[in-house]
């Protein structure tokens, strides 16, 4: 008697660990599957490699964009395209004056019309302003740059350093930040 006892137990220990490992088993699965279904839903559906992109308007280019790489996220909820490796931004103004935008990395979110550049980004416009940081955004609707990271914008001579800044696209316009530097008034 005591015998089928321990025999009964032991059959519910072994039933029990059965259906703990079947049970683990498919949670496992079930992980693979979100797994997998996230990782399809987060692919580019489009991608180029060496772009070099030209907008033109009314016959004239406005702007060159050149790009190792160019991933495009359009199929989502919150469509962006992104630049993992970089840009080089030409941009000319109506008299043909050439400024340039480069970054180590760019995203660009279409839905907001906001562009995110970041690693060693520099502007530099026609007439030698520069203005260097590490991380920069571009609203392209109102045509306003800004930032809180660290800066160095130098401008005939004049440097200024500072945390955080906003100015327009052609700089005339220039709201500064915790500044410290040489300048001319």
């Amino acid at each position: 008697m005591k015998r089928r006892k321990m025999i009964l137990q032991l059959t519910k220990k072994v039933i029990l660990l059965l259906a703990v490992a079947l049970f683990l088993f498919s949670c496992e699965n079930s992980l693979n599957t979100v797994r997998k279904s996230t990782l399809v839903e987060f692919s580019p559906i489009g991608e180029a490699k060496d772009l070099n992109l030209k907008y033109t308007d009314s016959g004239r280019i406005k702007a060159v964009l050149i790009s190792p790489q160019m991933l495009d996220f359009s199929q989502l909820e919150f469509p962006y395209t992104e630049f993992p490796k970089g840009i080089n931004l030409t941009v000319y103004d109506e008299k043909g004056n050439k400024s340039f935008v480069t970054s180590n990395y760019a995203i660009s979110y279409t839905g907001s019309s906001l562009i995110d550049l970041s690693g060693n980004v520099k502007i530099t416009t026609h007439d030698n302003k520069l203005l260097e940081t590490e991380q920069i955004y571009y609203d392209q609707k109102n045509e306003w740059f800004f930032t809180q990271k660290p800066y160095k914008y130098t401008n005939k001579g004049s440097v200024i350093n500072g945390v955080g800044i906003d100015f327009s696209k052609d700089f005339k316009t220039l709201d500064t930040q915790q500044i410290n530097g040489v300048y001319s008034l």
